[in-house]
């Protein structure tokens, strides 16, 4: 049995390759829900959707969000609604009274849905207002997400790392706003000066989580701050996780990062970012996946391959680095 950490698009681009390494039916997924957000009402989990995506099959495989060949309908009249009767477009974050208001599980991170800022398919969407609707009659994020993975098919466990919210909010010189607003509304602009994970100090980790996270731990090459950061300061997960082996899988060579926005988050939070500021970052893992062209020496045990990560050959030879290295610390 494995447990993988999963948050943006590292991580799902490891397991698409990775079934010949890690048997799906011994594999759990935990994934970060700090992205997610509620828009015009309806929970968006874009990390766990991914994850559900692309084991039942249907990930659109070229934005690695979302699901292929998806029509958006709905998303476009949205638009066309709002320009036609001149209303606001871009992230609209409701305000201060409304964010703690309605369910609890969506506070700090709603959205109003006019011109919605994110691009919601019409199959997406159902799966978005099946999971509100499971969430208003009572369900768990926990058992909501169970219910999903059935009906994709889902062999793997995945599993929402709390079933209480935290909300990623990125402090600018514009003020706070959630990272969904900062990077896919406004392109991760302005600079950050700091990362908050509203909420965490009240969040616990399920009981599901924990006993996943007594079996050994890969980190994928997610972004350390907005990926891993809210699962590391739900009570309970950091601890686990010194107390199992941990592989992690660097999302640099060096100082460059492959995508995203990892080095930019890092230093607006004062870490190096680098290969070595995600190990500073990472004082539970065990043992790191390097990429071939990344000299960093670390303190622990270290297996080297290309770490790219373009097609399921590319994954499979990681999650192969990834296993060899795991064999050393378990």
């Amino acid at each position: 049995m494995v447990t993988f950490l999963a948050g943006g698009t590292g991580t799902p681009k490891l397991l698409a390759g990775a079934d010949d390494v890690f048997a799906p039916a011994e594999t759990t997924v935990v994934a970060n829900t700090g992205d997610d957000v509620e828009l015009g009402g309806h929970l968006v989990c874009p990390d766990l959707d991914t994850v559900l995506f692309l084991a039942g099959g249907v990930l659109d495989r070229e934005t690695w969000w979302g699901i292929a060949d998806d029509t958006a309908e709905t998303h476009d009249e949205l638009l066309r609604l709002a320009d036609a009767a001149d209303l606001p477009s871009g992230p609209q974050y409701l305000p201060e009274d409304r964010q703690t208001a309605g369910r609890e599980i969506a506070h700090w991170r709603r959205f109003s849905g006019v011109a919605e800022f994110m691009h919601i398919g019409d199959r997406d969407r159902a799966v978005h207002v099946t999971r509100t609707s499971l969430l208003d009659a009572g369900q768990s994020l926990t058992e909501v997400t169970r219910t999903l993975a059935e009906a994709f098919d889902l062999t793997r466990t995945l599993l929402p790392m709390s079933d209480d919210p935290v909300a990623t909010i990125v402090h600018t010189d514009d003020g706070p706003m959630h990272f969904q607003e900062w990077w896919v509304g406004r392109g991760g602009d302005p600079p950050v000066d700091d990362v908050e994970f509203r909420g965490a100090d009240a969040a616990t980790a399920t009981n599901a989580v924990l006993a996943a996270l007594d079996d050994p731990v890969v980190v994928g090459p997610s972004n350390p701050v907005t990926s891993l950061g809210p699962m590391l300061a739900v009570e309970g997960i950091e601890r686990a996780l010194a107390d199992t082996p941990v592989v992690a899988v660097s999302p640099f060579v060096e100082d460059e990062v492959f995508s995203g926005p990892a080095a930019t988050l890092m230093t607006g939070t004062g870490r190096d970012p680098s290969t070595a500021g995600v190990a500073e970052a990472y004082p539970f893992a065990d043992a790191f996946v390097l990429d071939e062209a990344d000299g960093t020496a670390l303190d622990r045990p270290v297996v080297r391959t290309d770490t790219t990560l373009d097609t399921e050959s590319d994954a499979e030879r990681v999650a192969r680095a990834v296993d060899a290295v795991l064999s050393e610390v378990t």
